[in-house]
């Protein structure tokens, strides 16, 4: 059975060859608690709530902020200036030290199964169903069509005094009323700079009393439409040409956009946008939970409310992911059980009536357990079991784990064809004491890791689990193509390696362990032959002997 989703607590999901360069590879489903549609502040936020929660999250990321075009985000404190890809950075690990996956992708589509669960349709043709959906998608904006304003938006053309206002203090400004709500942020706008010019290239609906009080205030005002914006040699905003050729100098533009909610994905589901109170655009309209009007999905951050800056947006998505949490756990109340979307994950996986992998052992175990004497063996995330099978053939008394109850169904039944013993245990690495209070001789785990925890729990079980002169046997995939960027527009990345423990994290916890561990084996090599996949051609194999006291 070489392939990794048969040898692991949360055997990790075969990369979809469509991102490899193997067409032709099935597409993936997948399962979990919790769909996070867009991993910006407010997506994330609601992530490491749920995470913390234990709950099975999962988010899905095109890469398209509303705030791209910025180079910085104000206002958030502790993190004043940042970069907003440097905030998106530190979430996306604090997220997954909890577990919860962010797939690069994009989900094109909504809809709710028979059994209540929703079916999100991603780009490549994979799915992921979900328990419940945050959209966490955002907006998008219209700008007006004037030359030069797209060019310069979230530079020098802007919008917003909170977001950029500082920035622009005693500099020329023009600012281009284009609706009714262009004058609203003009007071701000007059505070922070003496030199302002209010141009009203649409004044159709425009409050003619405040337009006087602007002028009466020293406010320069220009009626006439704009034909474009001027920028200088390196590119900043140097001017406004009005229609009539006069030319206003300018060192920023300020302009207001109209929002629109990016929510088509969900239309499947019968949810649509609702036009904001103010008239600027439309939002997806959520109650006080952060519920839509479809039971089971909830939204977050600009996408219900366009005046959201990033801390607002981030704390809404920490108080939202927190009403899905009660969500859950009232559900699961009212049924009795302790669900776990990683359980309900894996189970799918070894839930159809076809053998899922090739059936033979690893290559790679093979070769490393020939020469060790048989004794104890535990087989970690054994999946269909080859390897403990492998191994109880060749004398060792073999204890079996794995995370799904079906996997294990199919040991049972072949090891009882075979007449051999196998003792299996259904459990996560994460589990207290998920090995027991035994320990082996031969600790395999196999094209495989489990979640993280910040606290390190798997990984501490693991290798407590290696009796004294005992061998850890570790093999994993070279995950070096995961690390090449994904058009999200044509696929979706199907599994997170950050959000696991990996076969270098083990090996740097054995080495900075040396009274403890010997480190025999830490290298690249090409995979061994028989695996039911070919797209994977490298593993990293690491193996290590616990010292005798």
């Amino acid at each position: 059975m070489n392939e990794h989703l048969t040898h692991r607590p949360h055997p990790v999901p075969s990369e979809p060859a469509e991102q490899a360069g193997h067409p032709g590879h099935p597409t993936m489903e997948r399962h979990c608690d919790v769909a996070v549609i867009g991993g910006s502040a407010a997506g994330l936020a609601a992530a490491l709530q749920l995470a913390r929660q234990r709950r099975g999250v999962v988010v899905v990321d095109d890469g398209t902020p509303r705030n791209a075009p910025a180079a910085h985000m104000h206002g958030y404190l502790g993190h004043e200036g940042a970069a907003p890809g440097e905030l998106t950075g530190i979430g996306r690990a604090e997220v997954r030290a909890y577990g919860a996956e962010v797939l690069p992708g994009r989900v094109v589509g909504v809809s709710r199964r028979d059994d209540g669960r929703f079916r999100l349709d991603l780009t490549g043709g994979h799915t992921l169903v979900a328990r419940r959906v945050l959209a966490a998608t955002g907006l998008s904006d219209e700008l007006p069509p004037i030359d030069g304003l797209a060019a310069g938006w979230g530079r020098g053309v802007i919008h917003c005094p909170f977001c950029h206002g500082f920035e622009v203090r005693d500099r020329r400004l023009v600012q281009i009323v284009t609706s009714p709500l262009g004058l609203h942020p003009t007071p701000l706008f007059r505070h922070l700079a003496d030199r302002l010019t209010v141009v009203l290239h649409d004044p159709a609906g425009v409050d003619e009393g405040a337009v006087a009080a602007l002028a009466a205030s020293g406010v320069t005002v220009e009626r006439g439409e704009v034909s474009r914006v001027r920028t200088g040699p390196d590119g900043e905003v140097s001017g406004v040409e009005l229609g009539d050729g006069r030319v206003l100098e300018a060192d920023a533009v300020v302009v207001g956009s109209r929002f629109r909610a990016r929510a088509d994905a969900l239309a499947g589901v019968g949810l649509t946008t609702s036009p904001h109170p103010t008239g600027g655009g439309d939002v997806l309209a959520v109650d006080a939970r952060g519920e839509t009007a479809v039971p089971g999905i909830y939204a977050a951050g600009n996408v219900t409310d366009p005046s959201l800056q990033v801390l607002p947006s981030a704390a809404q998505g920490s108080q939202v992911g927190a009403m899905i949490a009660f969500s859950l756990a009232e559900e699961d109340l009212r049924d009795a059980v302790r669900r776990s979307g990683e359980e309900a994950d894996w189970d799918h996986r070894y839930a159809g009536p076809d053998r899922a992998w090739s059936g033979n052992p690893n290559g790679t175990l093979v070769h490393e357990a020939t020469a060790l004497p048989p004794g104890r063996a535990l087989d970690v995330g054994t999946g269909e079991g080859a390897d403990a099978l492998w191994l109880a053939e060749h004398g060792w008394q073999v204890t079996a784990t794995d995370i799904s109850g079906n996997a294990l169904a199919r040991v049972r039944a072949e090891a009882e064809h075979r007449g051999l013993a196998v003792t299996l245990v259904r459990g996560d690495a994460n589990d207290p004491a998920p090995f027991g209070t035994e320990t082996f001789d031969l600790v395999s785990l196999q094209y495989g890791s489990f979640k993280r925890t910040p606290d390190q729990r798997g990984l501490r079980s693991l290798l407590a689990a290696v009796a004294p002169g005992g061998t850890l046997l570790v093999v994993h995939h070279d995950l070096t193509p995961l690390r090449d960027p994904v058009d999200v527009a044509a696929q979706t990345r199907m599994y997170d390696p950050e959000a696991f423990v990996g076969v270098d994290e083990i090996a740097a916890a054995l080495t900075a362990d040396p009274d403890t561990w010997q480190v025999e084996t830490h290298e690249t090599r090409p995979r061994p032959a028989g695996a039911a996949s070919t797209h994977h051609v490298s593993d990293v194999v690491l193996r290590a002997t616990r010292r005798k006291a």
